[in-house]
């Protein structure tokens, strides 16, 4: 090779390796559901649960005081990807749709060139199962596709995935993602109620099932952190790690989350690995390259998760938006920040920032009071009918009340948390849940209680019972859904009853009960006791549904089909109550009326198989079998390996007088099961 070719592949090379160093970091943003900070290797614990993590955290750097902003999973993440406050984006609850004028990471992070995939672990952040509305918003692919769990079925092939088969969902993306910087989000949602870890987690950890989730999760983590590493992925991006909240695990009383504010709900993990901290420590001259890069680093100031994607964009140095209520805490985690950064690193580092978090769940659920915290200095001070105080520095667990004995703390603070609501506050018009009653069915199977849907201003918020008084009833109501999990249908009910003697405004139990009556096919009881709950909360349409079910499973058609024409009235786009009204209109003989509810099914879903099988069979009872052969030709594309669609074409194609094709559909039918006598 010429001494000019050698200098010009010098040149090349350098000049390669230039652009690859040059090339914008991928951004990787992993959120790790329901997972307590005192289950981490890297935050002291001994437990040896996390090494996949504490190797993450090692060439991070570590938060050690990290607060979430809600104690929910789709409201503390609408913090975390917007970087507002719940009572600025006013996403406090399930069912709230993501307001367009919100900055979001996905959009920011795509107009800059970015390709965007989500990859979620559980139906509780799914856009299209009407959970988490708007949360798709900027992202090239959003990978969700649950469905509503019923007795009986697998949940993981229903409401949530385990965090293996949600890493390889994104690894897969991975292959096949088009050049350029990416950012992905990957949910892992498996230390969520239910504890059941796969094997061999489940028989290590089986006096301690939660503990084995987090195993499972982190070898999830490792995994793709591994394959990261083996793609050449890893040293050039921002990997944020955290949990959206915590787990109570009985501790104040409080089974799971979403009641309370203590720190074993609201204190979380977090950390940030920034590009080249991998390659941190030693570079090819033997010298420290640490500098850059301050891998290992732990943080005791207080920050909270709003505060994420103001980091992750000064990160890769684009612009925050001004509607970002965090703070970038790049003055952290930096030895020497730029002059220019000065201020913002002061206000960030701060010891006296405070860290806020709330919860309206109590107040939506079951109508008692809205809870706030503020934990600034020392202090943990919570607004509740009954405000509390704790010094946290000599009470870590928040077992000793002072605020009768420290007034004038107290007062302070409840001032301090009144002035930053009203300062972080949005102007805009509360944005109104819809009472979704076929997303409470799956609220339930999750275990949460749905919105009454009877939420007002903030002042109604703040008003009503407090929360410590009444975690009686959250312990029964667990427990009834343990009860409903495990398939104990005739235990649960007494334990319903009771809850609906305490609380009767809640409507869950109301709703659970019926799910038993009609899981335990006793239709002579449920009925009456179904017309009971409709009568003592019309306003529940799920109760209409349930009761319209019992009727029509008791073959009185002419009682289901008024109660079935409510629901479909005030949830026009529920499409099981709709084929079922069909189905009872059939039975009346009122073809025209069923055919209009299938369309109408058809408008919102062209491939809602059950729809188009039961409009092709009405068809054929017409008489239509010209109209009746492209829904059904549709249905048996939906499902292939269904045998009705293929005999319900062989007596269309019959009818027609088309014998091959008819003898074809035949044969295909007994091919997938059917007999001769179908």
């Amino acid at each position: 090779m010429s001494l000019i070719r050698q200098l010009a592949c010098v040149v090349w090379l350098g000049a390669s390796a230039l652009a690859a160093a040059a090339s914008p970091p991928n951004v990787i943003l992993i959120t790790l559901d329901t997972v307590r900070a005192d289950r981490m290797g890297f935050l002291g614990s001994k437990r040896g649960l996390t090494p996949n993590l504490d190797t993450l955290a090692r060439q991070s750097v570590v938060f050690i005081h990290a607060y979430s902003q809600v104690p929910l999973t789709a409201p503390s993440h609408a913090a975390i990807l917007t970087g507002t406050y719940p009572q600025f984006n006013q996403v406090s609850d399930f069912q709230i749709p993501l307001a367009q004028e919100l900055p979001y990471a996905p959009e920011i992070l795509r107009i800059h060139g970015y390709h965007t995939a989500a990859f979620v672990g559980a139906i509780i952040l799914d856009p299209t199962a009407r959970f988490a509305p708007g949360f798709d918003r900027g992202f090239d692919t959003y990978d969700a596709g649950f469905r509503a769990w019923h007795s009986g079925e697998d949940r993981y092939r229903t409401t949530e995935r385990r965090g293996g088969e949600v890493v390889a969902h994104a690894l897969a993306w991975l292959n096949q993602h088009p050049r350029g910087p990416f950012f992905m989000w990957i949910h892992l949602y498996d230390p969520h109620h239910p504890y059941d870890p796969p094997e061999p987690y489940k028989s290590k950890y089986a006096s301690a099932p939660y503990d084995g989730e987090i195993a499972y999760t982190d070898s999830a983590v490792g995994k793709f952190l591994s394959q990261l590493r083996a793609r050449g992925l890893y040293d050039n991006s921002v990997i944020a790690v955290m949990a959206d909240h915590g787990e109570a695990l009985g501790d104040h009383g409080e089974d799971t989350h979403g009641i309370f504010l203590y720190d074993e709900t609201i204190h979380v993990p977090l950390v940030i690995k920034l590009p080249g901290a991998a390659s941190a420590g030693k570079n090819s001259a033997g010298k420290n390259s640490a500098k850059k890069t301050p891998a290992g680093k732990q943080i005791e100031n207080p920050v909270e998760l709003v505060d994420v994607l103001p980091t992750i964009l000064q990160a890769v140095k684009i612009p925050v938006p001004p509607e970002v209520q965090g703070e970038s805490l790049l003055g952290m985690l930096m030895r020497k920040p730029a002059p220019a950064e000065s201020a913002e690193a002061i206000a960030a580092t701060s010891p006296d920032r405070p860290a806020y978090a709330e919860t309206d769940y109590p107040h939506r659920a079951y109508g008692w009071s809205s809870l706030r915290a503020l934990r600034t200095g020392k202090y943990l001070y919570i607004k509740a009918p009954r405000q509390e105080l704790y010094d946290q520095s000599a009470d870590p667990k928040a077992e000793h009340d002072l605020s009768s004995a420290s007034t004038a703390v107290t007062g302070t603070l409840a001032a301090q948390l009144d002035a930053f609501r009203q300062k972080t506050s949005s102007s805009r018009e509360v944005p109104t849940s819809v009472v979704d009653p076929e997303a409470q069915e799956k609220l339930a199977a999750l275990g949460y209680v749905a919105s009454n849907g009877n939420v007002s201003g903030s002042g109604a918020k703040d008003s009503g019972a407090d929360p410590k008084d009444k975690i009686e009833v959250v312990t029964l109501t667990n427990q009834a859904n343990f009860l409903m999990e495990d398939q104990r249908y005739q235990e649960a009910v007494p334990v319903l009853q009771r809850l609906i003697a305490m609380e009767p405004g809640a409507s869950r139990p109301y709703v659970q009960l019926g799910q038993c009556l009609i899981l335990l096919k006793d239709f002579p009881k449920a009925v009456p006791a179904l017309r009971k709950i409709v009568a003592a909360r019309p306003d529940l349409t799920i109760s209409h549904f349930q009761l319209g079910m019992v009727l029509l499973a008791s073959e009185d058609i002419a009682g289901a089909v008024p109660e079935l024409e409510i629901v479909v009235a005030r949830d026009p786009r529920w499409e099981r109550a709709r084929l079922m009204l069909a189905t009872a209109y059939l039975q009346t003989d009122r073809v025209p009326d069923a055919v209009k509810q299938c369309e109408k099914v058809l408008e919102f879903d062209p491939n809602h198989y059950p729809t188009n099988l039961l409009l092709g069979r009405i068809l054929l009872l017409k008489g239509d079998s010209a109209a009746a052969l492209p829904k059904l030709e549709k249905a048996a594309a939906l499902q292939p390996n269904a045998p009705e669609p293929h005999l319900l074409l062989t007596d269309a194609y019959d009818r027609l007088g088309r014998k091959t094709d008819a003898a074809r559909e035949r044969a295909e039918a007994k091919r997938l099961g059917a007999s001769d006598e179908e």
